[in-house]
């Protein structure tokens, strides 16, 4: 057992150091695309991927939630929907109409955060799992603006956005798990490993609060693993 613990913590390592070049490249302005072309989804036990997360402490200084352009054309600009848009469609249980201006009538959807059928679609807000001043105070101050807003409107993983009812997105704000979780207990699990995957997605940091918050939620989840691809 205890040859296991330390094979798992020297691949978090391994694995952190990893993570950490990709956003240091953005970071500088350089590139490697080459190496990140070929990449694949990782999946990892949530506790071993929430002790790959580098430690930083947080800084606020300079925010604006300005400095991340959303919602943007998406991922698809020709179908005449925003990034919010999208995100509904996709994540619609029974899928709306579609209207002039994409405007979404009718449709069916589940908050996971609370266990809440919703509908209509404007009932809904987009939550990003880390919010952007999270994403700021841990890493992406140091973006372009292109990163920035790539990030505030990622679709290439499904935790990074997610549709929730709105009072549980402004209950929430801009808090880590160390001061917010989602209100039902079944989404403790979920939650935690969507936000460990969003962080090593794009190589942001977690401040040592919110860390052992996370291997709190960990260790009574066993079984769960996270999955991310990092961010291009």
């Amino acid at each position: 057992m205890m040859i296991m613990m330390r094979s798992a913590v020297a691949a978090a390592a391994a694995l952190a150091l990893t993570l950490s070049l990709p956003a240091a490249a953005h970071a500088t302005g350089h590139s490697d695309a080459p190496a990140r072309a070929a990449a694949v989804p990782l999946v990892l036990p949530i506790g071993v991927a929430v002790s790959a997360l580098p430690i930083a402490v947080e800084d606020r200084t300079g925010y604006q939630r300005t400095s991340f352009k959303h919602w943007n054309a998406g991922d698809i600009p020709a179908d005449g929907c925003n990034t919010r848009q999208e995100v509904l469609l996709a994540e619609a249980v029974v899928y709306p109409e579609i209207g002039p201006g994409c405007t979404l009538t009718g449709g069916v959807w589940w908050s996971y955060y609370d266990e809440r059928e919703v509908t209509p679609a404007g009932a809904l807000d987009i939550d990003h799992m880390v919010p952007l001043a999270e994403a700021w105070d841990s890493g992406a101050s140091a973006w372009t603006a292109a990163r920035r807003e790539a990030y505030a409107n990622d679709q290439g993983q499904a935790a990074s956005l997610v549709a929730v009812t709105a009072r549980s997105n402004r209950s929430k704000a801009d808090q880590d798990p160390a001061e917010w979780l989602p209100p039902a207990p079944d989404a403790l699990c979920r939650y935690g490993a969507e936000w460990t995957a969003t962080k090593l997605r794009w190589g942001l940091a977690v401040d040592e609060a919110e860390r052992d918050r996370l291997l709190d939620i960990a260790a009574g989840c066993g079984g769960t693993d996270v999955e991310f691809t990092p961010a291009p």
